[in-house]
């Protein structure tokens, strides 16, 4: 019989895993983080990130979620039964995630549509401002409901329930196999005509000059290792989960390389086409490229819109391409989001799949709503900055204390050396994992915390306090909930 929660084949995971990994922050936060962090000086950092955080903390998870083959909360039982209410908590964090993360789906397919005709029109940023978001700087607009973002959202919603309720392979693992491929054809597409823009070698110059100074200063480093926390999603449960999903066959360390080194080229390979673009608008316009470079909503929907707009016929077919590329890449990061609190809520109320997913995308989605008002955007920078900066990384921290030394990360090594036809595991890696990692994450939360702290209003504080709430009490709620599975304290272990 068919296991409604296990991959079809190796290659279906690895896939996941790359399309989990590949989504908005590669394209259009991470070249921004590269500029301003020393252009090519950033590269010694960013690989020193790869090298102590991404790898070995990418095969931890892989190693532990392959181990009990189940829910990240049900795992969390099995190590200790009193944790149980911390094992919802990332779960739900993740989930508040995905509710937000479906409003920049929500406006990217918005110009996906206006990217056939140029819908923008002539000054794409007063459409942004005037047209789609109507932006407040305050929850003073949360009465101005969106209906165009709302459809755009609900349509989002809808993929994701599409995809999800169905058996992992025919469903997730099926968009990823035929997506994630179309992902990076369509990148490198985007890419190699951007590179031919005159101009293009402006912006390249500008990207790669060299800061060698900055190397000494503290915030590089942070940048790096923030945007390879970012970038792969690491301390989601997505990689947890999706581990869960493996055959014994599978070589979860060679994999993990796979995913680790495709997302970081797709990001570096996205930053070239995207200079290329802002060397091509500088020497248009006469404008130097620090007055136009930005990050964020601004780079994706008012500049590349702009860029468009100059390049006539052939941007018929660029735009859609590209606005479709970002589209792809949030729906399968979503997706691997989404699934974290769904395998949890099906294991512990022996809940189908399909009915687990559909309850899951009906509170998503009308939750979502708060967003499709002039304050969406507002709220959904403060909830980012809160879950990315303080609880994503919080758990993880809690994450490596529990698998390194409650867990005993010792017991995966020979497993997972006995599959690996590439890396083989050993010393370093426990010193990493038990050491390195959880002190480099306490440094890199504090100095999120600070941050917070720094920016921070009133209203700020209200909207997090709220946060913060609707956090334990959601993640309290699944805790004191009965199961309704006899197997919930009941957990296998692949690796004795």
């Amino acid at each position: 019989m068919k296991n409604n929660n296990e991959w079809g084949s190796n290659l279906a995971f690895i896939l996941a895993m790359i399309g989990s990994a590949v989504g908005l922050g590669n394209i259009w936060r991470y070249p921004y983080v590269l500029y301003s962090n020393g252009g090519g000086a950033f590269y010694i950092p960013y690989i020193i990130a790869i090298l102590v955080l991404a790898i070995p903390f990418t095969i931890l998870e892989y190693g532990v979620g392959y181990n009990f083959k189940s829910s990240f909360t049900k795992a969390i039982i099995k190590i200790n039964p009193k944790l149980e209410y911390f094992g919802w908590i990332l779960p739900v964090a993740v989930f508040i995630m995905t509710i937000y993360y479906s409003t920049i789906i929500g406006w990217d397919g918005i110009y996906f549509f206006l990217s056939f005709f140029k819908g923008w029109g002539a000054n794409p940023n007063a459409f942004l401002t005037n047209t789609v978001l109507h932006p407040t700087d305050s929850l003073g607009g949360i009465f101005h409901f969106l209906p165009f973002v709302a459809i755009s959202m609900l349509v989002g919603w809808f993929i994701i329930w599409l995809v999800s309720h169905k058996n992992l392979d025919d469903g997730l693992g099926k968009v990823c196999k035929i997506f994630v491929p179309i992902l990076f054809i369509t990148m490198i597409i985007i890419v190699l005509f951007s590179l031919t823009l005159p101009g293009a070698i402006i912006g390249l110059k500008e990207l790669f000059e060299p800061d060698l100074s900055l190397l000494w200063d503290f915030n590089i480093w942070l940048a790096a290792f923030g945007q390879i926390f970012f970038s792969l999603s690491l301390g989601i449960g997505a990689g947890f989960t999706y581990a869960s999903y493996t055959k014994k066959d599978i070589d979860l360390i060679t994999s993990g390389l796979y995913v680790v080194i495709a997302n970081s080229l797709f990001e570096n390979f996205a930053a070239l086409g995207i200079f290329s673009v802002l060397g091509y608008m500088s020497l248009q316009s006469g404008t130097p490229i620090p007055n136009i470079v930005s990050e964020g909503v601004t780079l994706i929907f008012v500049i590349y819109p702009q860029v468009f707009n100059i390049l006539g016929v052939i941007s018929l077919i660029l735009a859609p391409l590209f606005f479709f590329t970002v589209y792809v890449a949030g729906i399968t990061s979503m997706l691997s989001a989404f699934e974290v609190l769904s395998i949890s809520i099906q294991n512990k109320f022996n809940m189908s799949r399909k009915k687990a997913t559909t309850i899951l995308v009906i509170v998503g989605a009308l939750t979502s709503m708060i967003y499709a008002t002039s304050c969406g955007e507002y709220i959904l920078t403060i909830t980012d900055s809160f879950i990315n900066n303080f609880v994503i990384i919080l758990c993880v921290i809690i994450e490596c204390i529990l698998f390194a030394w409650v867990f005993k990360a010792e017991r995966l090594i020979n497993f997972l050396n006995s599959k690996s036809q590439s890396l083989k595991l050993g010393k370093w890696w426990l010193i990493l994992i038990k050491y390195i990692i959880p002190i480099l994450l306490c440094i890199i939360w504090i100095g999120g915390i600070n941050k917070l702290i720094a920016t921070a209003t009133n209203e700020y504080l209200l909207v997090i306090a709220i946060l913060v709430a609707i956090l334990l009490i959601c993640s309290l709620i699944f805790t004191l909930l009965k199961p309704k599975s006899e197997n919930w304290f009941k957990t296998e272990e692949r690796i004795k």
